[in-house]
């Protein structure tokens, strides 16, 4: 933003629009985006969109109606003009007068219809999917195919959050006409986020898990608890979240346990470049029946956008279990990369 701020002395347009005039007299000829927190973005056709700081703008005059949102929590869509420090907005039927620094909110048509969406979606509205599918195998002295999938879908709106999630992987070798199977996994959740405020929130989950090597038929855990949302960022995000939770496991060899637990961990986003994102999360698991025993979940992927509805995917998932059956091992570790498809 800055160096488009310093370009500004050297930039003239010509041509009727919106115009926004800085205090140090800087003058953009646009098309007015939006206002929000401490920026105001205008939209000119031979620059794009450009941003500036709200505290550095002298004057406004907007020839389309925008909807201003002032700081009494007024709403109002009009025309505006400003003068002295003051801005008018020129409505339908009247005019609204407030001081400039009094304007929270500035929104042109589309960014209304967006956030009016954002306030009252149906359940069918907002969702953002991503899918990857990934094949290998060989032919040789074995054969050999590995077939791994990981879905995720998001609904996000300005109040909740709902995320599921899925991934398989089913594995197996051919030698010496000798057929075994190597691996067969299958995870899959629904959360449920919803903001009593800027920072908290409260949460509630449900997942569901089967190893066959470790002889697990179904694990399924479902709790709820609290949340913080610690960092909010356009390119980073992290939120903590605690609380109590039931899980039961049924095992092929005919055991079966039940156990309360307290968990606690992290979810954490990271835009690493315009098309590379990370995304990680982390589970702890301690149980309250058996004090001692406790389980890890973590999930690590990294998704690079080749074209708008193309990426590549690469994806981690790690369960470890502190009392598995005897002769299994503790952890279990997939991993897999391949192409994926999102779309919204």
């Amino acid at each position: 933003m800055r160096g488009k701020y310093l370009l500004l002395p050297c930039i003239v347009f010509v041509g009727y629009g919106d115009q926004l005039t800085l205090k140090n007299g800087d003058r953009v000829t646009g098309a007015i985006v939006k206002k929000d927190d401490k920026a105001i973005t205008i939209k000119s056709d031979a620059f794009g969109e450009i941003t500036a700081p709200w505290d550095q703008v002298a004057a406004i005059t907007a020839d389309k109606p925008l909807t201003v949102v002032l700081k009494d929590g007024k709403t109002v869509e009009g025309t505006l003009a400003t003068s002295a420090g003051k801005v008018d907005v020129a409505t339908k039927d009247t005019k609204v007068s407030a001081d400039l620094a009094d304007v929270q909110v500035l929104r042109n048509a589309d960014e209304e219809k967006t956030y009016e969406r954002l306030q009252h979606p149906r359940l069918t509205e907002l969702w953002t999917a991503t899918g990857t599918l990934s094949l290998a195998g060989a032919v040789g002295n074995a054969r050999t195919q590995t077939f791994a999938t990981s879905a995720t879908g998001v609904r996000a709106t300005r109040n909740d959050k709902i995320t599921l999630s899925f991934a398989a992987v089913d594995a197996s070798a051919t030698t010496n006409g000798i057929n075994a199977e190597t691996a067969r996994a299958v995870r899959g959740g629904i959360a449920y986020e919803h903001n009593v405020s800027a920072r908290l929130f409260v949460a509630a989950f449900n997942t569901d898990e089967y190893d066959r090597f470790q002889n697990l038929d179904l694990r399924f855990t479902a709790g709820g608890g609290f949340g913080f949302h610690a960092v909010k960022g356009k390119r980073a995000s992290l939120d903590l979240s605690a609380g109590p939770d039931y899980a039961h496991e049924s095992f092929s060899t005919g055991l079966h346990r039940a156990s309360g637990e307290f968990n606690w961990g992290d979810d954490y986003s990271l835009q690493l470049t315009k098309a590379v994102a990370l995304v990680q999360s982390f589970r702890m698991f301690n149980n309250l029946s058996n004090t001692g025993e406790y389980r890890v979940n973590f999930d690590l992927r990294l998704a690079t956008t080749l074209r708008k509805w193309l990426t590549w995917n690469a994806a981690a998932s790690d369960r470890y279990l502190s009392n598995p059956l005897p002769g299994r091992k503790t952890n279990d570790f997939l991993y897999s990369t391949g192409v994926g498809v999102s779309f919204k």
